[in-house]
C-alpha cells in the first residue's frame, strides 16, 4: 500500500514491516552485546569505572540511533537528509533553549575524566549528602541514608564544591564536651585522652588529642580528636560520644547545661 511520508512515496507490505521488527529486535540485542563485550573489557582493564560507563552508554545511545536508521531505510527512506534534518533540528533546538543539555553532557565527561567523586563514595554536593549510585551522561544519583534517591544535573555537580566523605583511607573524627568552670581541666582532659587512646579502633598515628577550643556560657569547651579508617568513622564517634559522657559521670567530672540566673528585686 503506497503512502507519502516527509515528500517519500512509500510502498510498505507486510513483509517489509516484519523485517524492520526483525531488524530493530536484532539489533537491540546486538547493541546490548556489544555493550556487555565493552563492560567486561573495560572492568579487566584500568580504566576508571565513571569514563567507561559514559563512554558506553554514550556508544551504545548512538548505536541505538543507528538501528532506527537503518530499519526506516529499508522501506526506501534516504536516511541522509534525515540525518541532515536531525541535525539542523537539534541545532536550532540547542540555540533556543537545551543548551543546558549540552553542558550537561560536557559536565558528565569532564566528572567521568577528573573523578572528583565516584561511585559508592559518599559525598557532599550543594548541601545534599549521599552515596554515589550513578554519575549518568546528564546526571548524577545519589542515596541517602534514609534511601531517599536524589538526581542532580551534572552541570550543578561540576559546578558546585564536592566535599568527598570517603575518599581518604582515615578520617579524623571530632567530639565536642564541655565541663564546667572550676573543674581541673588537665584531668579533664587526661581522662579524655585515656578514653580515645583505649578504643582499639582509634589509630596511635596521627596520634589522639584534646583541645581546648573555647570558653563559652556555661563551661569550658573541649573537643576530642581521633583517628580511625574511614569504614569505622560512625562507629568511633558513637562510642566515644557515649563513653565521654559515662566516664566523666564515673569521675565526676561536671558536664553542665545551658542555664539562666533570675534575681528578682523588690521595689
Amino acid at each position: 500500500m503506497p503512502i507519502s511520508l516527509m515528500g517519500y512515496t512509500i510502498s510498505i507490505d507486510l513483509f517489509l514491516i516484519v523485517k524492520a521488527i526483525l531488524v530493530l529486535v536484532l539489533g537491540y540485542l546486538a547493541v546490548k552485546i556489544v555493550s556487555g563485550i565493552l563492560e567486561k573489557g573495560a572492568k579487566k582493564s584500568k580504566i576508571p569505572e565513571l569514563v567507561s560507563e559514559f563512554v558506553i552508554k554514550l556508544f551504545s545511545a548512538i548505536l541505538y540511533v543507528f538501528v532506527i536508521l537503518l530499519a526506516v531505510g529499508l522501506f526506501g527512506v534516504e536516511t541522509g537528509p534525515i540525518i541532515l534534518g536531525l541535525s539542523a533540528s537539534l541545532g536550532l533546538i540547542l540555540g533556543f533553549g537545551l543548551q543546558d543539555t549540552l553542558t550537561n553532557l560536557t559536565s558528565g565527561l569532564w566528572i567521568a575524566v577528573m573523578r572528583p567523586l565516584d561511585k559508592a563514595e559518599t559525598v557532599q554536593i550543594g548541601g545534599m549528602t549521599g552515596t554515589v549510585v550513578e554519575v549518568g551522561i546528564m546526571a548524577t544519583k545519589l542515596l541517602t541514608p534514609d534511601n531517599v534517591v536524589i538526581t542532580i544535573p551534572n552541570k550543578l555537580v561540576w559546578g558546585s564544591p564536592i566535599t568527598n566523605y570517603t575518599r581518604m583511607d582515615i578520617r579524623r573524627v571530632d567530639v565536642a564536651v564541655g565541663v564546667s568552670y572550676g573543674e581541673n581541666l588537665d584531668n579533664a582532659v587526661s581522662k579524655a585522652l585515656e578514653l580515645i587512646s583505649g578504643h582499639p579502633l582509634v589509630l596511635k598515628d596521627p596520634a589522639p588529642a584534646v583541645a581546648i577550643t573555647g570558653l563559652g556560657s556555661s563551661s569550658v569547651d573541649l573537643q576530642l580528636r581521633a583517628w580511625t579508617k574511614t569504614s569505622d568513622y560512625w562507629t568511633v564517634k558513637g562510642d566515644l560520644t557515649k563513653g565521654i559522657y559515662e566516664k566523666y559521670g564515673k569521675e565526676g567530672i561536671e558536664i553542665p547545661f545551658p542555664q539562666m540566673d533570675i534575681h528578682l528585686h523588690k521595689y
